[in-house]
């Protein structure tokens, strides 16, 4: 997804990559260990499980991360209580942001959600107050060294996506909520995946004002950066943005 990439250069641009796989391996880790919880510890019994690990490799995660967060999900013995909450606000200029959060303190990352939120000059709202202006959609993300487009479409075509778009680094392959998981398992089976997960596409881009870039910007960057948040989304125009972000 094209919007989607220009929202992860903008952060990373933001931070040093070494400060920010630390992060990535802790939002995975905990993907990972709940993805076990709520299926199974065997990847070919659990397409999240599956997923997660794909994800996990093609972000470097070593190994044994991986392995220890999957024991972590399957041990009896495991007190971490982990769910998923997802958020709903509006940004300066008035922009939609949905964010989904994994956390073991729902009342803490309420807090700091909403904070962040206030403190950009946006408001956080109630469930459901801009995901309407989004579509719930699939995306499996896989290398495109790795991957020939035509034959890659037939296979997804096949299993039922409804498009595969060619992004800079990367053949994104679309598809309806029902079928995700079938065509993320033909997917897997013909190529290398990088990522797949379910996402909020925004259905139109809005545009940001010059007084609202900035803020918004910190907005993102801030959510970014807490550990209970795994994604965020906006349908701010993201080429926009990143030009901002470039002239900071």
């Amino acid at each position: 997804m094209a919007g989607h990439s220009q929202f992860k250069n903008i952060m990373h641009r933001k931070g040093a990559q070494d400060a920010k796989r630390a992060k990535i391996f802790t939002r995975i880790g905990r993907e990972i260990m709940v993805a076990v919880k709520l299926g199974a510890p065997e990847p070919e019994a659990n397409p999240r499980l599956r997923a997660a690990i794909s994800a996990a490799k093609a972000a470097n995660m070593p190994n044994e991360r991986i392995d220890r967060a999957i024991a972590r999900g399957a041990g009896a013995d495991n007190t971490e209580d982990y769910i998923e909450i997802r958020y709903e606000g509006y940004g300066p200029g008035g922009v939609a942001v949905i964010v989904e959060a994994m956390t073991d303190n729902k009342n803490r990352t309420a807090s700091d959600v909403r904070s962040y939120f206030n403190k950009s000059g946006g408001s956080l709202g109630e469930t459901n107050s801009v995901s309407f202006m989004f579509q719930r959609v699939g995306e499996i993300q896989v290398d495109k060294a790795e991957t020939d487009f035509e034959e890659l479409f037939e296979i997804a075509a096949n299993a039922g996506a409804n498009d595969v778009e060619d992004d800079e680094e990367s053949f994104t392959v679309v598809t309806e909520v029902e079928a995700f998981n079938q065509v993320y398992q033909e997917v897997d089976k013909a190529t290398t995946v990088q990522e797949a997960k379910l996402v909020w596409r925004p259905m139109a881009p809005v545009s940001v004002d010059a007084d609202s870039c900035s803020g918004l910007i910190k907005l993102l960057e801030a959510l970014d950066d807490n550990d209970d948040v795994q994604n965020v989304y906006t349908n701010a125009d993201l080429a926009a943005l990143s030009e901002a972000a470039d002239a900071a």
